[in-house]
C-alpha cells in the first residue's frame, strides 16, 4: 500500500518510493521557482513541503541547478505533450491556425506556472535553457503544426503574408503571454481584469480574428 509517497510494507516499517517522491519534489519546486524564481528559491522549503529531506533531494537530482533544469525541462515537456493532442490535419489551413491560436490561448489559461517560469528564465537570459540539451525548440509539435497550415493556406492562395512558423507562434504567444503575466499591473493601471470571465470569449475570439486579419491580408 502507498501512502503519502511512501510504500507501506507488512512488516512495518515505509519504504519510500523512489519514482513518486521525484514527482512530488518536482510539482512542489515548480510552484517553488515559478513563484520566486531560481535565486529566491530555497531547496530547504522544498524539502519541508515534501516531508523529505535536502539531502534526498540532491540525492535525486544532484544539485540545485539540476533541478531546476528538471523543472523547467517537465514544464517544457508536460507543452509538448498537450500540443501532440491537437490535430488540425483535416481543418482547411484558416479554421486550423484560427484553433492553433485559440488552443495557444486557453494553454496559457490552464498553465500560469509555465508562464512564470519562463518569465524568470528570460530575467535570467535563459541561461539554463540554453546550457541543457533535450528542450523541444523548433521541434515542438505547434511549430510543425503552424508550417504545415501556413504552407497548406499560401498553395491554396488563401494566406498572403510572407511569415514563418516561429515567427506567427510569437505573435500569438505574445498576447496569450502578456494577458496571463500582466494581468494585475493591468489592472492597476487601467481598472480591467483580463482573466474576467465575462471576458474570455471575447479575447479568446479576438487573437483568432487578429491573426486570421493579418494572414490573409495584402503585404504592405
Amino acid at each position: 500500500m502507498t501512502v503519502g509517497g511512501t510504500r507501506q510494507s507488512r512488516s512495518g516499517p515505509r519504504l519510500r518510493d523512489p519514482e513518486r517522491t521525484k514527482q512530488e519534489i518536482l510539482e512542489v519546486a515548480t510552484d517553488e521557482f515559478a513563484n520566486r524564481g531560481f535565486a529566491g528559491a530555497r531547496v530547504d522549503e522544498i524539502a519541508a513541503k515534501t516531508r523529505t529531506t535536502k539531502r534526498m533531494i540532491y540525492y535525486y537530482f544532484g544539485s540545485k541547478e539540476r533541478l531546476y533544469v528538471a523543472v523547467l525541462a517537465k514544464a517544457y515537456e508536460d507543452i509538448r505533450v498537450t500540443e501532440q493532442n491537437v490535430d488540425v490535419e483535416s481543418l482547411d489551413p484558416v479554421t486550423a491556425i484560427r484553433q492553433l491560436a485559440e488552443f495557444t490561448f486557453d494553454r496559457h489559461e490552464a498553465n500560469p506556472t509555465f508562464s512564470r517560469l519562463v518569465s524568470y528564465e528570460n530575467m535570467q537570459g535563459a541561461q539554463f535553457v540554453t546550457a541543457a540539451d533535450g528542450f523541444p525548440g523548433l521541434d515542438r509539435p505547434i511549430i510543425k503544426m503552424l508550417k504545415k497550415s501556413l504552407e497548406r493556406g499560401r498553395a491554396e492562395g488563401v494566406f498572403r503574408r510572407n511569415i514563418d512558423a516561429p515567427d506567427l507562434h510569437m505573435l500569438i504567444s505574445s498576447y496569450c503571454f502578456f494577458r496571463i503575466n500582466n494581468r494585475y499591473t493591468f489592472k492597476a493601471n487601467f481598472g480591467r481584469d483580463l482573466v474576467e470571465p465575462k471576458r474570455r470569449q471575447i479575447y479568446r475570439k479576438r487573437i483568432g480574428d487578429v491573426v486570421i486579419e493579418y494572414l490573409t491580408s495584402t503585404d504592405s
